[in-house]
């Protein structure tokens, strides 16, 4: 029913419980606002459908949307405040667009499977991720996400959240949890068919293959690379249980095919060895299945993030290694990022701070890193048939990190100046704090203290990692501030100016 207007085009349709919801997308102009109750039900799959260009949003909101305050990320806890669109199963989900739809938001709303026995792959759709979807014209674009509650089921096999094949989309404040399999990748978060601008800005991420990531199909759209990424201030996280629940666990963060991504102020937790080696960020090029040979990553920053208890800081991978021809990762910045309990012992894995191969123009800078593990390295370049060059213009400076069994190797050819030389020729290694490494044997201004306590953290093992004022490194950087971190820049980055703690295994929906 039409409970009311604001204007020619701002109607105001309330859907109750049992309600025809499909028929109210269908009615809604632009400027309409479609209300749902809150704890009803609503089985789908529903459809956005395409209307008439306007730049004014269809919202579809909560009735209960005053109670879930405006810029706060929700939880579980607010279920009760939300409608539920479902999925009926029979691999549909609960949403999805139509070819050419545009100009929806949605505030509120709790998506998930009927039940934990129905069979679902994703529960929104945004785009289409088939090669159907071949023009940029038919994208679905202009969508926001903003305070809902998306989640399968603790022992369902569900493989993804939200696919996001869509230009210019938003998913903010919301939750996303219980995306795993036992023989699939599961994400909460993928997208490779659709150009962006996305903005995943403070929601909680949960999967077990890759949290989040882009590329990794070939897209419909010819030339077309995820583009105009800003990810902010949001948790990518797999319950510690999930190591002996049998889900198969890959990594934190990925980029198949992906440019201009900003990764900041974001916490990336928990990852170990299972069907990949426990490296929290994977940066791999993929030209997949040979037929998307312009895919390449590049002009990527990843500044301000907490990185912690993980088998591997990152993986970079600068070329495909499938010997199809692809594009060649460059310009990648890691900067004041905290990586801590990065451990091949605890997590499995290596413990590696980087691992690397033809890469271009990466920088290093203002990193701390505890690292450790009986076969870790600070970084492990290597070569291999179709990425076999050096990684050329490379800049590694000011970070804290540890030497562990390898320091900086390079396959083939050992550790130190001999690696460098070969994997880094004209590489830039500056004011770095390279804890028991053998100072002869590489670069020269550089600090190389015996042990790690010589570094005079505040308090490590309280995990305060700024240096003392009695460091011997105090403003020894090239800039003249601080080796590794500064964390007065991370904390203002994060969603609430400190670490958050890891949080509990989710709670079985409702």
């Amino acid at each position: 029913m039409i409970s009311g207007t604001d204007g020619a085009h701002a109607a105001t349709i309330t859907v109750a419980a049992g309600g025809d919801f499909q028929a109210a997308l269908n009615t809604a102009q632009a400027g309409d606002t479609i209300v749902l109750e809150a704890g009803a039900s609503y089985i789908g799959p529903f459809t956005l459908p395409a209307k008439p260009a306007s730049t004014d949003y269809i919202t579809i909101q909560s009735s209960a949307v005053a109670q879930l305050p405006a810029g706060t990320r929700v939880s579980p806890a607010n279920a009760a405040l939300m409608p539920k669109l479902l999925s009926p199963g029979n691999n549909q989900p609960a949403l999805y667009t139509a070819p050419f739809s545009h100009h929806y938001k949605l505030i509120g709303i709790e998506f998930a499977p009927l039940n934990a026995s129905v069979y679902v792959r994703e529960i929104i759709r945004l785009g289409d991720g088939s090669l159907a979807q071949n023009t940029l014209e038919m994208v679905p674009r202009d969508l926001i996400f903003d305070r809902c509650y998306i989640h399968a089921h603790p022992t369902q096999d569900t493989i993804r959240g939200i696919a996001l094949n869509s230009a210019e989309t938003s998913i903010i404040n919301s939750y996303i949890s219980e995306f795993h399999s036992k023989g699939f990748d599961a994400q909460a978060i993928w997208g490779w068919n659709g150009p962006g601008p996305f903005k995943i800005i403070n929601n909680y991420l949960e999967a077990s293959g890759e949290n989040l990531g882009f590329g990794g199909a070939v897209p419909g759209v010819v030339g077309l690379i995820p583009s105009d990424i800003e990810i902010r201030r949001n948790t990518l996280s797999k319950p510690l249980s999930w190591r002996t629940e049998g889900w198969m666990i890959k990594n934190l963060f990925e980029l198949k095919a992906a440019q201009r991504v900003v990764m900041e102020g974001n916490i990336l937790e928990n990852c170990w060895a299972n069907a990949q080696a426990g490296y929290a960020i994977q940066l791999t090029v993929r030209n997949e299945e040979g037929a998307a040979s312009w895919n390449t990553i590049q002009d990527v920053t990843i500044k301000n993030n907490i990185i912690r208890r993980v088998g591997g800081g990152i993986n970079f991978l600068g070329r495909d290694g499938n010997n199809y021809p692809s594009g060649q990762m460059s310009g990648v910045r890691i900067e004041n990022n905290l990586f801590e309990d990065v451990s091949g012992v605890k997590w499995g894995g290596n413990g590696n701070f980087l691992q690397m191969t033809t890469v271009a123009n990466v920088t290093v800078d203002h990193n701390t890193v505890i690292h450790s593990g009986p076969n870790a390295a600070i970084i492990n370049a290597y070569a291999a048939t179709s990425n076999a060059g050096p990684n050329a213009g490379f800049i590694f400076k000011n970070n804290i990190v540890e030497n562990n069994a390898y320091g900086i190797f390079g396959g083939g050819i050992g550790v130190g100046n001999a690696a460098i030389a070969v994997y880094f020729p004209g590489g830039v290694f500056l004011k770095n704090v390279m804890v028991a490494t053998p100072s002869t044997i590489y670069p020269v201004d550089n600090f190389y203290p015996a042990l790690l306590s010589e570094v005079q953290f505040v308090n490590s093992v309280g995990g305060d990692y700024r240096l003392a004022p009695s460091s011997p490194y105090k403003r020894r950087g090239t800039d003249g501030k601080d080796p590794g971190c500064d964390f007065v820049a991370l904390y203002a980055a994060l969603p609430d100016g400190v670490p958050n703690p890891a949080p509990s295994p989710s709670p079985s929906p409702t």
